[in-house]
C-alpha cells in the first residue's frame, strides 16, 4: 500500500444525491439475539404499539421468556448514572426490535391509501427529509455525513431556520444529552446540520 491518497468516491457528487437513510423495520424479539440497549416496541397485533423504549436481556421464568423494557429516558439515565431502575417484564412475543432495512427512495405521498398499514405488526418507518416534515423539535433524526454514513440516536432541538451564512439548517443533539436536559436542566451541546443532510427517523 502506497502513501498516495485515494480519490474521494463522493467528490463532485451533490449532497442531494446521497442515499436516504435506511428505514426502521420492526422485527419480532423472538428472532433476534442480544437485546441490551436495543430500541424496541411493545404491543399486541390488532391492538396497538408503544415506542421510544429500550430493552435489557431476555429472562426466563418458568416456561415463559420475558424482556425487561423501560422508557428511553430511564434507560439513558440508568446508563449515565450507573443506577438500577425498575423494568417491567414484557412477554417476548409482545416485543419487537427496531432493525434497519435497505435504503430506498423516500417519496412523500398525500394519498390515504399509501398511509394504511396492517395491524398484524408494527409499521415499517421510512425516513422523511427534514424539509418535508411539518415539525422537527424533539423528533428522532438521522444526519447523513459527508461520506454518506448515517448518524443516528439524535434529536432535533430546533425547527428549520437560516444561519448566519444564509443556509437552511436545524440544530440537533445526542439522545443522551436530550434526555439529560430533561432530568438535570442542563442545556445540551448541539450541532448545526444543513437541511439536505437531515431526515426524520
Amino acid at each position: 500500500m502506497t502513501g498516495e491518497s485515494q480519490p474521494d468516491p463522493f467528490a463532485g457528487l451533490p449532497d442531494w444525491q446521497l442515499d436516504p437513510p435506511r428505514p426502521v423495520v420492526p422485527t419480532p424479539a423472538t428472532l433476534t439475539g442480544q437485546l441490551r440497549g436495543r430500541r424496541v416496541l411493545i404491543g399486541l397485533p390488532g391492538h396497538g404499539w408503544r415506542s421510544d423504549l429500550r430493552a435489557d436481556e431476555k429472562v426466563v421464568q418458568g416456561s415463559r421468556t420475558y424482556v425487561p423494557v423501560m422508557t428511553e429516558g430511564e434507560w439513558y439515565r440508568a446508563e449515565a448514572e450507573q443506577t438500577e431502575i425498575f423494568a417491567p417484564l414484557v412477554p417476548v412475543e409482545r416485543v419487537w426490535v427496531e432493525e434497519y432495512g435497505v435504503a430506498g427512495i423516500s417519496l412523500p405521498s398525500d394519498s390515504l391509501a399509501s398511509r394504511l398499514v396492517s395491524l398484524d405488526e408494527p409499521a415499517r418507518r421510512t425516513p422523511v427529509p427534514a424539509l418535508d416534515a411539518p415539525t422537527l423539535s424533539g423528533r428522532r433524526v438521522v444526519r447523513l455525513k459527508d461520506n454518506g454514513d448515517e448518524e443516528r440516536e439524535l434529536r432535533a432541538v430546533t425547527e428549520l431556520h437560516t444561519n448566519s451564512q444564509g443556509d437552511i439548517c436545524a440544530r440537533v443533539t445526542t439522545e443522551l444529552d436530550w434526555y439529560r436536559w430533561g432530568w438535570s436542566g442542563h442545556a445540551p451541546r448541539t450541532l448545526e446540520v444543513l437541511v439536505h443532510r437531515l431526515w426524520i427517523e
